[in-house]
């Protein structure tokens, strides 16, 4: 327990290209400022669509191999963000992506929607024990906006949240371990509003970009009014390794910074300052934090990150 860094944090998404879009900022960040960043992804994400012509053979309705490509995408993420501890939840392929809410891979066995909350909530125990993190970032009771994945995420690493912390619960899958901090991505939506704007003026210059239509705001997940974010990360000199990351996930995301696009050719801003909504653990003071680790005992505070190339949006 020793050798662990001082400042540990435990991010959970449903997807591959999840956490690279919501969280690559802070995760960038926080790898290059020392702490131990563990990302676990639940899915291979399966039944996502594929952009590139020239990978459509990957699709689920024809060679049906998107997952492990995508696995070799977020690997390469990874690298891009700095971040060495990655895992699949209970192993890759161990839980199938679901699809869109209302589709017949609800239903599959393999499903992740399918899967009993406490059993895949376990496989997340053994993680947390092991790297004993005090914060963890996920989605909120909607998973950010509907998708079944995401909502069964939310739903796992808040069990397990619960689960990891009771010196009752599965004695060997290690010591208990209580998470001080827990985080819900968000987006201000004065932030999204603004995003837009400056993405519908960059549409209207002919040749700019590589895009020809704009998402709406209510099309990004976690959008809330203002006063509900609790938290602001400014990830403004780690903006071009988000992007990169992004980029990585070629079958999901084209980049034209600082706008990138996914399978539905709607366009939304990049944003390198990541937001979230404290649900558990204390804030002291008034405005919003600026560290995750904010108030966690035994931690520093803020540590100056090396600088890197990107612009803010």
């Amino acid at each position: 327990m020793s050798d662990l860094p001082a400042r540990r944090l435990l991010l959970v998404h449903a997807h591959p290209d999840d956490e690279s879009i919501n969280n690559g900022a802070t995760m960038a960040k926080y790898t290059a400022e020392g702490a131990q960043v563990t990302l676990v992804t639940c899915t291979r994400g399966e039944e996502g669509e594929v952009i590139p012509p020239h990978l459509a053979h990957l699709a689920p309705d024809r060679d049906n191999a998107l997952g492990p490509y995508r696995e070799g995408e977020l690997a390469e993420a990874m690298k891009q963000l700095g971040v060495i501890d990655h895992r699949f939840l209970g192993g890759p392929g161990r839980f199938h992506d679901s699809g869109m809410m209302g589709v017949e891979q609800n239903d599959r066995e393999s499903a992740f929607w399918a899967a009993d909350v406490d059993e895949a909530a376990a496989l997340l125990v053994e993680v947390i024990r092991e790297v004993r993190p005090q914060v963890l970032v996920t989605y909120d009771p909607n998973g950010g906006y509907g998708h079944p994945d995401h909502i069964q995420t939310h739903r796992v690493a808040m069990r397990a949240a619960d689960l990891a912390a009771g010196p009752g619960f599965r004695t060997d899958l290690g010591e208990p371990w209580e998470i001080a901090k827990v985080y819900w991505n968000r987006v201000p939506r004065s932030v999204a509003v603004e995003g837009f704007a400056r993405l519908r003026d960059a549409l209207a210059e002919p040749g700019r970009l590589p895009f020809t239509k704009a998402a709406a705001v209510i099309d990004v997940p976690g959008v809330v009014d203002d006063w509900i974010v609790t938290t602001e990360i400014d990830g403004a000199a780690f903006a071009a390794a988000k992007a990169a990351a992004m980029r990585a996930h070629a079958t999901q995301i084209t980049v034209a910074e600082p706008f990138f696009e996914l399978s539905n050719e709607l366009a939304q801003p990049l944003f390198s300052t990541e937001y979230y909504e404290l649900v558990r653990g204390g804030h002291e003071g008034g405005g919003r934090e600026t560290d995750l680790f904010e108030g966690v005992e035994g931690v520093e505070g803020n540590v100056s990150a090396p600088e890197q190339n990107g612009a803010a949006l």
